[in-house]
């Protein structure tokens, strides 16, 4: 039987934050949602008087974390379920992205989501009670060119999520990376940030790869909203995953992904083998 929650979403703007905290508060939870404009902050508190409560902060602002988490705690808590979604599609062959590029990526969807989960789980692990859940993309278990420095961001956050839940579980605290295919948000459309093209080399195994991803764009195969409805499932669950695939071309890639690391590790494990001493 499902009970009502507080959560705690970072980037309720728009994708999946947007999506999740609507469907959170149609089903009757609390949703304390991150906005980085206060018009934006009006416009989403207005979804719910008395149960959606926005909160101006850019998960980069790595100093004032703490501060508003420990505020808000006290003001609204305690928070049930966080959830990092908070993040952004950097597109770029890598010869041609800057290191820029690389630090503003992994700021925000790796660093930042770090920095809020680290404000929340002393108080998560004093309460013996909480949810984790960092939205991170089937492009943490699979790789696409042209994608590298947002691939090497998902990654990251997939290994710290794992790991922290390994670190909580004797706390009665779950950690759940939640990895989506493609969907219906405006990721690979307005939030996606693109290195421009300087050399010709790529021009024919990149040029393509970009014009397809750009007409997808809202094209996708996953529905946002059935996405939040899968993620209020998974907060109701007792024992819920450390990883949880959305979307049937994300479990598609991912099988063969593991498929394809299974024969190659076949094909070398004498080599693997051989340097045991």
């Amino acid at each position: 039987m499902s009970t009502t929650k507080t959560l705690f979403i970072t980037g309720v703007s728009s994708g999946f934050g947007k999506a999740l905290a609507a469907q959170a508060l149609a089903a009757g939870h609390t949703v304390i949602g991150t906005l980085r404009t206060q018009e934006a902050l009006v416009e989403f508190e207005s979804q719910a008087e008395g149960r959606a409560h926005g909160v101006l902060l850019d998960v980069t602002e790595f100093d004032a974390i703490d501060n508003v988490i420990n505020d808000v705690d006290k003001a609204l808590g305690p928070v049930d379920v966080l959830v990092n979604n908070a993040g952004y599609g950097h597109e770029g062959v890598m010869e041609e992205s800057s290191m820029d590029e690389l630090r503003r990526q992994f700021d925000v969807n790796v660093f930042g989501a770090v920095a809020v989960t680290k404000a929340f789980v002393p108080l998560f692990r004093q309460r013996r009670k909480g949810h984790i859940l960092n939205i991170t993309s089937m492009g943490g278990f699979i790789t696409l060119p042209g994608i590298t420095y947002y691939n090497g961001s998902k990654f990251a956050l997939e290994g710290i999520s794992e790991a922290l839940g390994k670190e909580l579980k004797p706390f009665n605290v779950h950690v759940t990376a939640v990895a989506p295919g493609g969907f219906r948000t405006d990721w690979a459309g307005r939030s996606m940030r693109r290195s421009p093209r300087q050399i010709a080399d790529y021009d024919e195994s990149f040029d393509p790869v970009r014009k397809a991803r750009q007409d997808r764009s809202g094209k996708q195969i996953g529905d946002p909203v059935k996405a939040a409805n899968a993620m209020l499932k998974l907060i109701d669950s007792e024992n819920p995953p450390a990883h949880l695939l959305l979307g049937s071309d994300a479990l598609k890639m991912v099988r063969d992904k593991l498929a394809f690391l299974e024969s190659e590790i076949a094909a070398w494990e004498e080599v693997t083998r051989s340097t045991d001493g």
